[in-house]
């Protein structure tokens, strides 16, 4: 069969290019062209955007780029209808792909999504639109089904694709035990946050002069511009395409808000929430958004399992703070690992959820052949 896949940002590549190994497994005739990254193009995938042209953050980023954003949209239907899909697989990225998946079910073709929008925190209003163009919705948070039901909008929950990705990592590095003396940056994939908030981050390494910072340097943004950015400081680092080697080997971490918090809670690491938008984009989203937490971790678990520092808030002072609890409070570091072990108990109920995602896809698309 044929599948066109849509991702727009790196964790995207990273859930699309499982899924697409899974499908390969289940279709040996499978034809995949895709929006995505490199790891979406390693399966043998015919890529015809990277995310990093796609990467627009916060509303005054975006508007300034409409135009882009609009020629990008008309590119991509045309595309799809070139290529004459059996199914138009969408990853999370909703400004984008709630567009494309409304023309499509126009169209007539068969429209999966796959990692749902995060439409439980701001555009509740946009389930109406999923229910009606969306054939097919698999969620990986335990919490959306839930939500969903209320809409009286069945889905079905796959689990969290991170679960099986980081255990197999941590199998292939079995024995390494974390360094007392490495703390873990990750300040986010796309150069406008990363201004925001690694100068920040990085003022803290100054009152931690013992141990040892690594910056986990985002896909596609050249070596120097982080070189700029760590130059003065002497106990700073970075490492390239090496992230979770540098999770299972970090006694703390520094993170930006994301699947990346996900991920270090996955390996165990303590980690603080380091959050600053643009201010306008900020004040915005702080009128819009309804959850009580911005972290991952946190909104699964339903309270603040890890501290979320953000806006005014992500100040030097304030992560030196909460990084020397992380560090050095023994009570601290085992609520934390008991609440990280009840977090991966919730997100592995669905199994592999790649796996699980594409025999979903699958026997639905061959049920509906027949």
């Amino acid at each position: 069969m044929r599948y066109y896949i849509i991702a727009g940002e790196a964790s995207g590549d990273l859930h699309g290019s499982n899924l697409i190994k899974e499908l390969q497994l289940l279709d040996n005739a499978a034809n995949v062209r895709c929006w995505g990254g490199d790891k979406m193009q390693a399966t043998g995938a015919t890529l015809v955007k990277h995310y990093r042209d796609l990467a627009f953050m916060g509303f005054v980023e975006v508007a300034k780029n409409l135009k882009t954003i609009f020629k990008n949209i008309a590119f991509c239907k045309q595309d799809i209808l070139q290529f004459k899909p059996d199914a138009l697989i969408l990853i999370d990225y909703p400004g984008f792909n709630l567009r494309i998946a409304k023309w499509a079910k126009a169209e007539g073709l068969k429209v999966i999504y796959y990692i749902s929008p995060q439409v439980w925190a701001w555009k509740e209003s946009r389930v109406k639109l999923i229910k009606e163009c969306v054939d097919k919705m698999l969620v990986i948070l335990p919490f959306e089904k839930e939500f969903y039901k209320k809409w009286n909008y069945d889905v079905e929950y796959v689990g969290h694709p991170l679960v099986k990705v980081i255990d197999d990592f941590r199998s292939s590095v079995d024995g390494r035990q974390p360094s007392e003396k490495i703390v873990a940056v990750l300040p986010g994939s796309r150069k406008q946050e990363i201004l925001k908030k690694l100068p920040i981050m990085l003022e803290v390494s100054k009152n931690f002069p013992d141990h040892q910072f690594v910056v986990a340097k985002a896909p596609g943004v050249e070596e120097s511009f982080y070189n700029e950015l760590i130059a003065p400081y002497s106990n700073v680092s970075f490492v390239s395409n090496k992230t979770y080697q540098l999770l299972s080997e970090a006694k703390a971490a520094m993170v930006t808000s994301g699947t990346a918090t996900l991920e270090t809670a996955l390996f165990n690491v303590p980690e603080v929430i380091c959050y600053k938008g643009g201010t306008v984009s900020y004040q915005i989203a702080k009128r819009l958004i309804k959850v009580k937490y911005i972290c991952l971790v946190n909104l699964i678990m339903d309270k603040e399992v890890v501290k979320e520092l953000i806006q005014d808030d992500l100040t030097a002072e304030n992560i030196t703070k909460e990084l020397k609890e992380t560090l050095y409070n023994n009570d601290k570091q085992q609520q934390i690992q008991s609440d990280y072990v009840a977090l991966k108990n919730l997100l592995s109920q669905g199994g592999n959820a790649s796996a699980k995602a594409a025999k979903s896809i699958y026997t639905f698309l061959t049920n509906a052949r027949a």
